[in-house]
């Protein structure tokens, strides 16, 4: 079996970058748990953790050029993953008795795999160009 040096590579910046951004929203969470309710202070980490993904990804990652449908393609599809993030947290918290300090990083460890494959998708996805018109214009029709 062959090993496929640019995906490892690939996968190995976005593990790194997760790191990063995991540890900087964990903070931020923590730090805002201390003064509010555990959900929003997730949810403010998280957007902030968005913003810096976004960067992450494109440029480091996958690198692909920043642009503002990336930027705002990238918020819309984590927006289902929050979804799913949160539930996961309201039911590590609640139903399996995980404290809300430690269940962040539980779920960040659980959404790596959608986090890469939405990543992948919405970057190739926003630099996608237009395809050729397959009409002629008046001066090919001449010729």
């Amino acid at each position: 079996m062959q090993l496929d040096k640019p995906r490892v590579l690939r996968w190995l910046r976005f593990l790194v970058g997760g790191a990063i951004n995991t540890g900087v929203s964990y903070g931020i969470y923590y730090v805002l748990s201390l003064a509010l309710p555990y959900q929003l202070a997730y949810l403010i980490a998280y957007a902030l953790g968005v913003v810096f993904a976004y960067w992450f990804n494109a440029v480091v990652v996958f690198r692909t050029p920043l642009s503002w449908k990336g930027f705002f393609a990238f918020p819309l599809v984590y927006a289902v993953q929050y979804g799913v993030s949160a539930v996961l947290l309201g039911v590590l918290v609640e139903v399996a008795g995980m404290p809300a300090k430690l269940a962040p990083l539980a779920v960040a460890v659980c959404m790596i795999p959608l986090s890469y494959t939405i990543s992948k998708l919405v970057l190739a996805w926003s630099h996608k160009r237009p395809a050729p018109s397959t009409t002629m214009d008046n001066n090919e029709v001449r010729k």
